[in-house]
C-alpha cells in the first residue's frame, strides 16, 4: 500500500481544511486507516482513526472528523475552528488488522502534508 496525503497549506485560526490521503494497493478496505501529526520539536501523535468507529485524540475532539471513501481509496480529515497549536506535518497510516492509535503498530505512512496556522 502506498499512501499519498495532500491538502495542507498555510490558514489563518479559526479556518477549516481539509486533508486527503489517496491509497494505492488492493484491500484498501482491508486496512485501518489513521491520521498522525508532528509539530516542530515535538513527537509525533495521533490525532484520529476510522474503523469500526471513529476515534480522536482530546485535543481535536469537536473539531476535527475523519471520513472514508471505499470508492475512491481516500481517508479524509477535516480540520474546522483551526488553531496556531495545529499547526504540524500531518501524517496517514495505514495497517493491517485493528487501528491503534500508537504510531509503530502501523506499517504504511504516507509522506505527510504541512499544515501552519497563523494566528
Amino acid at each position: 500500500v502506498q499512501l499519498q496525503a495532500s491538502g495542507g497549506g498555510l490558514v489563518q485560526a479559526g479556518g477549516p481544511l481539509r486533508l486527503s490521503c489517496v491509497a494505492s494497493g488492493r484491500s484498501f478496505d482491508m486496512y485501518a486507516m489513521s491520521w498522525f501529526r508532528q509539530a516542530p520539536g515535538k513527537e509525533r501523535e495521533f490525532v484520529a482513526w476510522y474503523g469500526i468507529y471513529t476515534y480522536y485524540a482530546d485535543s481535536v475532539k469537536g473539531r476535527f472528523t475523519i471520513s472514508r471513501d471505499i470508492a475512491k481509496n481516500t481517508v479524509y480529515l477535516q480540520i474546522n475552528s483551526l488553531k496556531p497549536e495545529d499547526t504540524a506535518v500531518y501524517y496517514c497510516a495505514a495497517r493491517r488488522g485493528f487501528n491503534s492509535h500508537v504510531g509503530k503498530d502501523y506499517e504504511y505512512w504516507g509522506q505527510g502534508t504541512q499544515v501552519t496556522v497563523s494566528s
